[in-house]
């Protein structure tokens, strides 16, 4: 009895509960639309408290809390079952209970968490409301609850099913982004083993060759088999410092990595991210400091800013490179946190200036200044305008361009 009680009450892989669960959210979020129910206790006002109404509160009211729970704990097939019975409890009761009105309208709202179109689920509603009004009219209701029920319903209603779309588009999304990250590990994988296949696949044949000529020369030749171990170790030695070189490329980061890392942060928190910056060929080092003073400012915009919009610039100026960050949020930072303090480590390591530009409810405007040795200052073909998500998906970074924030 007790495993069939709790099989019972346990959330099914697609309800609600086991929706809000996998967000991260409380099981008992959805419990907050109970308190709408206290309009239960609240309708006798208009009528009177009898000892009828009192004694149908205490034989329905742990019937439409058990239904309502049922609703949030049940597959979204099965969903649907509850709901309509919560509306057919409140036709059952209207000759008596007009307080089960409310299970009327909770009844008609959990249908919208039920697999159906918002065409179909319109259609339903309807459909219960022709019903509802239908028997309400027959037993001589007031006129204003022939309005009051439908409009109540249908506003209710929609608003949960846009909230409903809402977050399985928002899931949508994080799947992409998901895909966008495994896609570009994915693609990593693959230069790595193809850089690494290129790096040693001959250098290691070359050292097999030396060291097997070595060895047959060893007992003739001894001098020679020397200067072949000796040539096999050089060999060895400088694909050591290309297997080092290679390796430090791997760790490394770039700018179009960080800016498709900081449009999928920003989008995914609500905020919209301009761009626009000539394409600047710029060392290696440079260009791995700025990625990281980019990511790191794309995180503060994130959790802290509170900004709708941001905008990220890179100029070429006469003695070096600009890289500007803006945002329209609250601004006012008074001091430098863990984020600043590291972005100010890293453009001094770089030789270059950092300023901050605050003004509390004004956003926040970040301005790097980098020298360039003069050779490196020339322009390449003209980068494209806009960056699209796919862009990620060849860069190694952006999989995980957020942790590392």
């Amino acid at each position: 009895m007790q495993q069939r009680i709790v099989a019972f009450f346990t959330p099914a892989p697609d309800s609600l509960v086991a929706g809000s669960v996998r967000k991260g959210k409380s099981p008992w979020v959805d419990a907050i639309h109970l308190l709408w129910s206290a309009w239960v206790f609240i309708t006798p006002i208009f009528g009177g408290y009898t000892w009828r109404w009192a004694a149908l509160t205490l034989l329905t009211y742990p019937v439409f809390l058990l239904l309502y729970a049922k609703c949030c704990l049940a597959s979204r097939r099965t969903a649907r079952r509850y709901a309509l019975t919560l509306v057919a409890l409140c036709l059952v009761l209207l000759p008596w209970y007009p307080s089960g009105l409310n299970y009327f309208i909770y009844g008609c709202v959990m249908l919208s968490s039920c697999r159906m179109s918002l065409l179909r689920y319109l259609i339903v509603l309807v459909a219960l409301n022709f019903v509802c009004i239908g028997e309400a009219m027959l037993l001589r209701y007031a006129w204003q609850m022939w309005i009051s029920i439908p409009i109540t319903t249908f506003i209710i209603g929609l608003i949960v099913n846009a909230e409903r779309i809402s977050d399985a588009k928002n899931a949508e999304l994080l799947l992409s982004h998901d895909e966008v990250r495994r896609l570009a590990a994915t693609a990593e994988r693959e230069r790595i083993s193809r850089d690494l296949h290129d790096l040693l696949g001959h250098t290691l044949s070359l050292i097999t060759l030396k060291l097997e000529l070595s060895r047959k020369l060893f007992d003739r030749d001894a001098e020679a088999a020397r200067r072949e171990i000796a040539e096999a170790e050089k060999v060895a030695r400088h694909a050591l410092a290309e297997v080092r070189s290679a390796v430090t490329g791997m760790h490394a980061t770039d700018l179009a990595v960080e800016l498709a890392s900081a449009r999928l942060l920003l989008g995914a928190s609500g905020v919209h991210l301009d761009y626009a910056h000539p394409a600047i060929e710029l060392p290696a080092e440079i260009e791995r400091g700025l990625s990281l003073i980019l990511r790191e400012a794309a995180t503060n915009i994130a959790r802290h800013a509170e900004a709708s919009t941001a905008r990220i610039e890179l100029l070429r100026e006469p003695a070096g490179v600009r890289l500007l960050i803006s945002d329209n949020g609250r601004g006012g930072i008074g001091g430098d946190g863990n984020g600043l303090c590291g972005m100010r480590e890293r453009v001094r390591a770089l030789g270059g200036t950092l300023a901050i530009d605050s003004p509390h409810g004004g956003g926040t405007q970040l301005q790097v200044l980098v020298p360039l040795p003069l050779p490196i200052m020339r322009l390449v073909p003209p980068a494209r305008t806009s960056l699209d998500i796919s862009d990620a998906a060849p860069f190694a970074g952006a999989a995980s361009g957020h942790s590392a924030a």
